[in-house]
């Protein structure tokens, strides 16, 4: 019995993670779409001086380095995405709140290489204007990573296991 709760329980963690990476890669997906095709090299003020967007086509990494490596950033990006899958799988007592973090990343990770290997470059827009514009897959990203930061900064023991966002030791 305690079997088949622990399954029904990894079924719906991994359900976790495919619908919150699947609604960021296709949110993300039609905002690029829309601004790919309406408004290329456009700045919209949406308010003046503090924040726009502006849609650029990023043929680089983050911060614009790497410009015009895209078969490495390519490569870089499906090693990382399957590392990161690997992680996840291993992980043996996941939170939800883990499972959404994954799944940031993930559904970020994955739409920045879909528009790679589509059109070849990563197409950006949100612009606060003291930081190189980037997108809502970055953004995701990098809440993704902070959310697994602090879980593990708040579950340091090695035997502390993650519990609903909650250490248990």
């Amino acid at each position: 019995m305690q079997r088949t709760a622990g399954k029904r329980r990894k079924a719906l963690i991994y359900l976790a993670v495919l619908l919150s990476a699947a609604g960021v890669f296709i949110a993300d997906f039609f905002i690029k779409d829309f601004f790919r095709l309406n408004h290329p090299y456009e700045s919209i003020p949406v308010i003046k001086n503090i924040f726009h967007l502006t849609v650029v086509f990023n043929r680089g990494a983050a911060f614009g380095i790497l410009q015009g490596q895209t078969f490495f950033l390519i490569a870089v990006s499906m090693v990382l995405i399957v590392l990161f899958f690997v992680c996840f799988h291993k992980e043996e007592d996941f939170s939800f709140y883990n499972a959404i973090a994954y799944g940031l990343v993930m559904g970020g990770a994955a739409s920045n290489l879909f528009d790679r290997l589509t059109l070849g470059y990563v197409v950006d827009y949100l612009d606060f204007r003291i930081w190189p514009v980037f997108n809502l897959a970055d953004s995701c990203i990098t809440i993704g990573v902070g959310l697994l930061i602090l879980q593990t900064l708040r579950c340091p023991k090695k035997n502390a296991k993650p519990n609903n966002g909650r250490c248990a030791g």
